[in-house]
C-alpha cells in the first residue's frame, strides 16, 4: 500500500474541497511533501492552476512588499533562499493548527475563497475623460489578487515590528478563514475594492 503524501510530510489534501465553484479549477491541491515545481509548468497556459496552492503562496513570500508598480516596503529581508520561506510557511501552518485545531491546508483554502474579490474597476479613455467601469474578475486573477492581499498584509504587519512574519502570516490567514475584516487586512481590501466597483456600475 502506497504512503499517503502530505504537504511538508505532515498536512494531508484528503477531503477538502473548494466549496466556490469558480474557483475550483483554479486551486491546485495535488500533494506535495515539497511544494516546488521549479517552473517546469511555466510555459504552458494557465500553468498557475497546475501548481500546488501552497507554492503559489510560497513564491508570493518573495516579495511581499511589492505593491503596485513599485516596492512600497522594502522586500530586501523576504528575498533570498527558498528553503528560508518554506520555513516561514511551515512555521505558520504550524501556528495555525495550533490555534484552530484544523487542518492548515483547508484553513488556507477558505481564506483565499473569501478574500478573492468577484468585482473590481476597470479604467479607460472615451475622449478626453477617464471612465471607471466595473468589471467581473477572472478566477485566476481572484486567486492571485487573494494570494497577494494576504501576503502583502501580513508582511506590512510584522515589517520593523517584534511580531514575526509568521505570526503575522498566520494571523492573516485566520482572519481571512473566519471572514472578519476587523482582522484581515486582505478581507478589508476586497470589501473596499467591491464597494467602488458597485458604485461604478
Amino acid at each position: 500500500m502506497d504512503e499517503e503524501i502530505k504537504i511538508f510530510g505532515k498536512w494531508s489534501v484528503k477531503g477538502i474541497e473548494v466549496k466556490d465553484p469558480g474557483l475550483a479549477k483554479y486551486i491546485n491541491l495535488t500533494p506535495f511533501i515539497v511544494p516546488k515545481s521549479r517552473g517546469k509548468h511555466a510555459k504552458t497556459q494557465f500553468h498557475k492552476s497546475k501548481m500546488n496552492i501552497v507554492e503559489r503562496l510560497l513564491t508570493k513570500l518573495m516579495v511581499p512588499g511589492h505593491r503596485g508598480k513599485k516596492h512600497v516596503i522594502s522586500s530586501a529581508r523576504a528575498t533570498g533562499y527558498y528553503e528560508s520561506k518554506y520555513k516561514i510557511l511551515k512555521k505558520t501552518f504550524e501556528i495555525i493548527e495550533k490555534r484552530l485545531k484544523k487542518n492548515p491546508i483547508e484553513v488556507l483554502v477558505r481564506a483565499i475563497e473569501n478574500a478573492a474579490i468577484r468585482e473590481e474597476i476597470a479604467s479607460y479613455q472615451v475622449g478626453g475623460i477617464i471612465v471607471r467601469k466595473a468589471v467581473v474578475t477572472s478566477p485566476q486573477r481572484r486567486v492571485d489578487l487573494a494570494l497577494r492581499f494576504i501576503v502583502q498584509a501580513a508582511y506590512r504587519k510584522s515589517f520593523g515590528k517584534k511580531k514575526s512574519f509568521a505570526q503575522a502570516l498566520a494571523e492573516e490567514i485566520i482572519g481571512a478563514y473566519e471572514n472578519n475584516p476587523a482582522k484581515s487586512e486582505a478581507i478589508k481590501e476586497k470589501e473596499r475594492i467591491e464597494k467602488e466597483a458597485e458604485a461604478a456600475r
